[in-house]
């Protein structure tokens, strides 16, 4: 019975560790993965509670789009099974998949057929992590889901930001990055910043606050940051993406998963120069591995990296000086042009010399300035006036779908300066853009281009 449960043709990878990688992780990429870890199997033969797995189960899931996997673990007596979509599940049908193993379990210890504990785990079978990776994170968190329900004596709750992670839903929001041009004095839109949001979420901030306190943040935020990218296939101009210095190091500093972000991004039909890393203003530890060694191996590929929230009181300083020409922006941060010179005329030179300061290292390293958060069409003139022409403001564009945004880049460009200064100091028009947040539609919807 032994050889024909680990030969049969339903169960592939019953018996071989790496052809169940192959069937269950490898060939389901980008899809969500569940595993399900069975201990203490008791009152039924293995090939029995099998049976039971493909027809109770399988009924408890009210899904049909389902492929399964088995592998079973003879010296530790564990049964793993192995689940994910045949082609996609709706965010709306995403399956409860703890909630039917629970169901299952009270079935089958009410009708006596047989008694076990189980774990859960879940993850994406992602694209810059190789299979070895991906199951080793399953097969742990599922030892540990089984015992915290052992603590509980319940399955594990259902939880949206999982859903949301493991799920092949991808959805973003971008910013547009506005450029002046002063020798034809019109704007135009080149790229922008993507956040996730747009859907189940509407920012990093309500995905971070469902996460549970025992996830890997730096793994969450690799998938993250996959999710964003595959949402951008085929956006056009230059797409910003943050990352913490420490995610960075922690998830890069093998450089064939950078090499695997290449092909991912290649795949997508986007440019690797098109894509630029916004380092966060957090701190890190590069003593085991140097954050410039890194970035140089995206930098190889072509692409670079920008220094957030870049201020008088930014930590963001060793960064810039650590990744010399590999640094290709400096987004400023509003604290170091938001002032009143009547109010405060110290301030008002400290930021003149600072803005001055910013110019030098952007020169020596041919990279850009954005000025963010700018609030007002006077701060606007301001920086302009000190040869800052690049920004991402609220007054000019909110967050915008990925989807809007491609459909629309072909328009958002040659507007002149004398209708942005209309829509902007304009009452009526101000308080419109203020609630829409694309001054390329309001303009259009005015009848000024």
């Amino acid at each position: 019975m032994k050889n024909q449960l680990l030969t049969g043709p339903y169960y592939f990878g019953m018996k071989d560790l790496d052809v169940f990688k192959k069937y269950f992780i490898q060939e389901n990429q980008g899809k969500p993965l569940f595993l399900i870890r069975f201990e203490n199997i008791a009152g039924t033969e293995l090939t029995d509670f099998l049976d039971l797995l493909r027809t109770e189960f399988y009924s408890c899931l009210d899904l049909e789009d389902i492929s399964f996997g088995f592998h079973y673990i003879e010296k530790q007596d564990i049964l793993l099974m192995g689940i994910s979509p045949l082609f996609e599940w709706d965010i709306e049908r995403f399956p409860n998949i703890e909630n039917s193993v629970g169901k299952f379990q009270q079935q089958c210890l009410q009708n006596k057929t047989v008694s076990f504990h189980f774990g859960v785990s879940r993850t994406q079978s992602n694209f810059i992590s190789d299979s070895e990776e991906i199951y080793n994170e399953l097969f742990k968190s599922s030892e540990k889901n089984l015992n915290d329900n052992l603590v509980r004596w319940s399955w594990t709750y259902y939880n949206k930001a999982n859903t949301y992670i493991s799920g092949s839903v991808h959805e973003a929001m971008i910013q547009p990055t506005v450029i002046f041009n002063p020798k034809d004095k019109t704007y135009s839109v080149k790229g922008g910043e993507v956040f996730l949001g747009g859907g189940a979420y509407i920012g990093y901030k309500d995905l971070i606050n469902d996460i549970p306190s025992d996830q890997d943040l730096n793994r969450i935020e690799l998938l993250i940051l996959e999710k964003l990218i595959i949402a951008c296939e085929s956006a056009p101009g230059l797409l910003k993406f943050n990352i913490s210095p420490q995610s960075l190091i922690d998830t890069f500093s093998h450089i064939d998963r950078v090499d695997r972000l290449q092909r991912l991004i290649q795949n997508k039909d986007l440019l690797p120069e098109n894509i630029r890393f916004e380092l966060v203003e957090k701190p890190y530890d590069d003593s085991h591995f140097p954050l410039k060694d890194v970035c140089h191996a995206f930098y190889s590929h072509g692409m670079s990296f920008a220094a957030d929230d870049f201020g008088v009181k930014s930590q963001s300083h060793q960064i810039v000086l650590d990744l010399g020409i590999m640094i290709k922006e400096f987004k400023l941060d509003p604290i170091s042009f938001k002032f009143k010179i009547e109010e405060d005329q110290i301030k008002f030179l400290d930021n003149l010399a600072f803005i001055d300061y910013c110019k030098r290292l952007a020169d020596n390293r041919e990279a850009v300035i954005t000025a963010e958060a700018v609030e007002d069409y006077d701060t606007l003139r301001f920086l302009m006036e000190h040869q800052i022409y690049q920004f991402q403001a609220n007054i000019l564009f909110g967050k915008m779908t990925v989807s809007d945004y491609k459909r629309d880049f072909d328009l958002l460009h040659s507007i002149h300066e004398d209708v942005v200064k209309e829509v902007l100091t304009d009452k009526i028009l101000s308080e419109k853009q203020k609630k829409v947040g694309n001054l390329f539609r309001v303009a259009s919807e005015a009848g000024l281009i």
